[in-house]
């Protein structure tokens, strides 16, 4: 099983993995603000990734981890 991890603190809320995802299950955070004052981004059905790893290609500040 796949796991996606997001650097939630260096995350500034571009929203790029959330287009990104065939799955769809990437999404802003509605209700955390991290230390750099954004939404960050968070995964909502860990066990629909399919570790395409899409979401960490677009990340232009390297945020997000997907382990196979």
């Amino acid at each position: 099983m796949s796991k996606v991890t997001f650097n939630s603190d260096l995350c500034k809320g571009c929203g790029l993995c959330v287009t990104a995802c065939p799955k769809s299950i990437i999404r802003m955070s509605a209700d955390v603000i991290n230390a750099k004052g954004h939404h960050p981004a968070e995964i909502t059905d860990q066990s629909q990734c399919i570790a395409c790893a899409f979401c960490a290609t677009m990340c232009p500040d390297c945020v997000i981890t997907v382990e196979r």
